[in-house]
């Protein structure tokens, strides 16, 4: 039998990654599941969903996974080897962590804040994040009556094309769709707020199919609308309509057709996305909702576990996953806590407390700590492990937060202030700051600016309302 794997690297903690390709022998004999971090030549770099980083011939490997690591699809891996620049696929990025994989960034910036590239002014009405790939820059915004997928080159910041995908999303804290599309291969999925999910081209949106969480899914708007980024994993794409007929729904990613449904979790869709995780050998899929947090079968959609939450009004962050412990935290004064996951569904809660309140900021973990805004005492850094707040500071004020290199590039909701601040569990070090210019004026008079900040390619991308704004920040 041919041996697959000719090198086995050092052992690593494995992020809360989206291993979703499953990879073959050239004689089907062995099988595992991986992220592909590079390739060169005839040798290519996978870590495996246990934590191993293995290296392998690439003629070992069956004819399908040969032919998707020598075409452009490998792109969508988001991998810093051969095939070209890195990419930022979805929602938190391919693994979900928000750390982009970028080095070589400045440590300090000018006095004026770094080079401004380019700014573009029609994203339309909304807070949809960017999807980076194939050189193009994914988003969504309300233009008018009507909701529009659009494509820009990553580049240059001119639009390439704008799709039409769904109807006006209003209330009062602004309006327009809230998601961030997500990116597989030559396909790019986004959700709408009223709950249309469409697939599209990526070189043309060409719209390939459609499904309504609603109608097809029996699912329920939630009162800011659907702000969900889809999943793409494997074969399914991952949704959370909720409702009676089953909270989460996988999707046949090239079809649009429903998979399965999650009929024992029936908690109403609430502003959270979902996270695949590995644990005792299966695949999961963990959403927050309200009142719920929980684990279904990435094969079946059946529970695996469940854990009560006091969450009220809205409950927006992603969860963390990370040796065998699932992380959560909301706003409203509900605070965070963390579970350990045991074996047949069994869990148990490590710790719940107030030390990080988290309205929609987003929380990072980097090592051993976790970083975000808290509304109660304002930026945090929290152990992981234990829930015990390490250091607090009030600088910059209530905003989002993303990593890069080593810093955290947090954005103020409320002015358009970027402060760059080293990621170190020793406080709060700011090295640089400046303000966004020019700024909206067509912000809703109550909503802010909330669209998390995403480095990728060496540039920082921004976005305030109808202005999506991109900086040069490589060293």
């Amino acid at each position: 039998m041919k041996i697959l794997l000719l090198i086995f690297l050092a052992t690593i903690t494995a992020p809360a990654g989206l291993f979703a390709r499953e990879w073959t022998s050239a004689d089907g004999s062995r099988t595992f599941r991986g992220e592909l971090i590079s390739f060169e030549n005839d040798k290519v770099t996978v870590r495996r969903s246990d934590g191993k980083t293995l290296i392998f011939a690439i003629n070992l490997l069956s004819e399908s996974d040969q032919k998707f690591v020598n075409s452009g699809e490998a792109k969508a891996t988001g991998n810093t080897g051969n095939a070209g620049a890195a990419e930022w696929l979805r929602w938190r990025g391919a693994d979900i962590s928000d750390h982009s994989p970028d080095k070589g960034l400045l440590k300090q910036w000018p006095a004026g804040g770094p080079q401004q590239l380019w700014v573009y002014r029609d994203a339309g009405l909304g807070y949809s994040g960017p999807a980076i790939s194939g050189g193009k820059l994914f988003t969504m915004g309300a233009r008018d009556a009507a909701i529009f997928l659009i494509a820009l080159d990553a580049g240059t910041g001119k639009e390439t094309w704008s799709k039409q995908i769904g109807v006006y999303f209003k209330n009062n804290w602004g309006n327009g769709p809230r998601g961030t599309p997500t990116v597989d291969g030559d396909r790019v999925y986004a959700l709408g707020a009223r709950g249309k999910l469409v697939c599209v081209k990526t070189d043309d949106g060409s719209i390939l199919w459609e499904a309504d969480m609603v109608k097809d899914l029996g699912g329920k708007v939630p009162g800011w609308g659907y702000c969900e980024s889809p999943l793409v994993d494997g074969d399914q794409v991952i949704c959370t309509p909720g409702g009676g007929k089953g909270a989460i729904a996988a999707l046949d990613k090239m079809t649009g057709k429903k998979i399965w449904q999650s009929g024992e979790v029936k908690d109403g869709a609430q502003y959270s996305s979902v996270i695949p995780i590995e644990h005792g050998g299966k695949r999961q899929y963990v959403q927050l909702f309200q009142k719920t947090l929980a684990g279904v079968s990435a094969e079946t959609g059946e529970l695996v576990w469940r854990s009560d939450w006091t969450g009220r009004t809205a409950v927006v962050p992603t969860p963390i996953y990370r040796d065998g412990h699932v992380y959560i935290a909301s706003g409203y004064g509900v605070g965070c806590k963390s579970v350990k996951l045991g074996a047949a569904g069994k869990v148990d809660e490590a710790y719940r407390n107030e030390v990080m309140i988290n309205h929609h900021g987003g929380v990072i973990l980097v090592g051993e700590h976790l970083y975000g805004y808290s509304d109660k005492g304002g930026w945090k850094c929290q152990e992981f492990a234990t829930g015990k707040e390490v250091w607090s500071s009030k600088e910059l004020g209530k905003g989002a937060i993303h990593y890069a290199d080593g810093m955290f590039y947090c954005l103020s909701e409320k002015d358009g202030t970027v402060a760059l601040v080293e990621a170190s569990p020793q406080g709060w070090q700011e090295k640089s700051r400046f303000t966004l210019d020019p700024q909206t004026k067509l912000r809703s008079p109550r909503g802010k600016i909330w669209t998390h900040p995403v480095v990728i390619d060496g540039k920082l991308y921004l976005r305030d309302q109808e202005l999506i704004h991109c900086y040069n920040v490589r060293g």
